[in-house]
């Protein structure tokens, strides 16, 4: 990692310009959420608050000037007026910082491109790298780093106190946003559906650093798996695609672009002042590139949550297996719209099929064809063996588990999660699994095949279209011949 771009992933010190002694400013949560990360042995650097009217902000020393912060902090973060941060960055530069982070607005978002001008200048004459400016900058549960000022809760009238602006816990997906809200949004997404996050970027109007930089080096940071983008522009297109494109070779990129209509290009323009360009442009990048495209905030993360847990497959063709025949024709008609399979079983698996009918392990009237539909009579074992013979099966690429908690024959959903979780770590073909319905049973079994790597989703055409992207992602990998050299990686968890 280049040394400029190292204090953004694992600063040596922080200093904070702009601390401040008001509770509903975003110069005092900052501070407040970095000291409690500072004390929770979350974040391992001092802090160094800077206001030149404070004397101390909860119970802190606070520095006057940044003159006076001992040397060896190699971050800032800068929430001042937008007038004077290229001042700002100007001092930070003769005192030896290389880097910072401006969450201040106030520059060419809302006109004042000299304004930004001034500051890249500054920025550059002193060596100074920055993110933004009208950003909210890092996020990483990993090193404690966090410039977001939304506080985690919020208190209500009457008195409760209810979580607000939580933040992921440590995983593998990384997140850049060109919208600080969409970002932060993202980030309660992602809490609530348990995934991992390694490093969130707000880049707002990308003024120096953009995501073609972060991208070349989360595709080299091991804590990272799969990297996802919010973009409204992109200003160095055919770069983009040379660096995307090697760096998907490593690991997936799941890019959703804004601004496909003329309506949503003009709001680009005014939020972060980007020129968001053809939509046709971007979308054959992403595909030269192997950038997997995905059209909504959903798709986003349930691209993500499949990428981050399952390998590629080598092929088109889904087998499924289900207890609701309505589920099974919802997840076919998905994938033939997608351009998947879903083959009529007729060799090995077929036979291995019918043998359980003979033997009463699956009921006779069990269809057998693909999808395999064990009806409402569906019992924890027959998911099992039924899951088994597809994942054995040369006639399938890819498995989808309908696994709908509410028949009978299954009296512990949880476990059969837990037991078809074991099964799916034998074989190296990708697995999905859905259980619709909000009831507790409904979401402690898909937190089940979360938490043991097998990802859910609430309805079968949300699963399909994961798997869609695996295929999408492997067929890029395919024409490069990095296909069987991804999943053996992969397997081993060298990705």
């Amino acid at each position: 990692m280049p040394n400029e771009l190292k204090p953004f992933f694992e600063p040596s010190g922080i200093i904070l310009v702009g601390a401040s002694r008001e509770e509903d400013k975003p110069g005092h949560v900052i501070f407040k959420i970095l000291l409690e990360n500072y004390e929770k042995g979350v974040l391992r650097v001092p802090i160094y608050p800077v206001n030149p009217n404070a004397d101390s902000i909860l119970g802190h020393k606070v520095y006057k000037s940044i003159k006076d912060v001992p040397s060896g902090a190699d971050l800032a973060i800068i929430v001042v007026p937008a007038k004077i941060v290229p001042a700002v960055v100007r001092e930070l530069g003769e005192q030896g910082v290389k880097a910072a982070v401006i969450i201040s607005s106030g520059f060419s978002e809302i006109g004042r491109v000299d304004l930004e001008e001034e500051l890249v200048r500054e920025a550059r004459s002193k060596g100074v790298r920055i993110l933004g400016p009208n950003c909210v900058g890092i996020y990483s549960p990993w090193s404690g780093l966090d410039t977001i000022f939304l506080p985690y809760t919020k208190k209500l009238k009457d008195g409760r106190e209810i979580l607000s602006a939580p933040r992921p816990t440590r995983g593998h997906v990384a997140l850049i946003s060109q919208s600080g809200a969409v970002g932060t949004a993202a980030l309660d997404y992602m809490h609530g559906e348990g995934i991992g996050l390694s490093y969130f970027f707000s880049i707002g109007n990308k003024a120096d650093i953009d995501e073609l930089e972060l991208i070349r080096e989360l595709g080299e940071d091991d804590k990272t798996r799969v990297i996802l983008l919010y973009v409204e522009s992109i200003k160095r297109g055919r770069e983009f695609v040379d660096t995307a494109e090697k760096v998907s070779l490593k690991k997936p990129i799941v890019a959703m672009k804004a601004g496909r209509t003329q309506a949503g290009k003009r709001a680009a323009a005014s939020h972060t002042a980007s020129l968001a360009g053809s939509d046709e442009i971007y979308e054959a990048a992403f595909r030269r590139s192997g950038v997997i495209r995905a059209q909504d905030i959903e798709e986003l993360f349930d691209f993500a949550k499949v990428f981050a847990s399952q390998p590629p497959p080598r092929g088109s063709r889904v087998g499924i297996v289900t207890d609701g025949g309505g589920a099974g024709v919802m997840a076919t008609d998905m994938a033939e719209m997608l351009g998947l399979q879903v083959p009529e079983l007729k060799l090995e698996a077929r036979l291995k099929l019918e043998e359980l009918k003979k033997n009463g392990i699956i009921p006779e009237f069990a269809q057998i064809s693909n999808p395999v539909d064990l009806t409402g009579s569906a019992s924890s074992e027959m998911f099992v063996e039924a899951t088994r013979i597809l994942l054995e099966s040369s006639e399938v690429d890819m498995v989808a588990i309908l696994a709908l908690h509410q028949v009978p024959g299954i009296p512990d959903p949880v476990e059969l999660a837990r037991e078809l979780s074991r099964l799916t770590k034998e074989y190296s073909k990708p697995v999905v699994a859905v259980d619709t319905g909000w009831s507790e049973a409904a979401i402690l079994e898909r937190k089940e095949f979360d938490k043991n790597g097998i990802p859910a989703y609430p309805t079968p055409e949300r699963a399909v279209k994961a798997l869609w992207a695996l295929y999408k992602y492997g067929e890029f990998l395919k024409s490069k011949n990095s296909l069987e050299r991804y999943i053996e990686s992969f397997l081993v968890g060298k990705i």
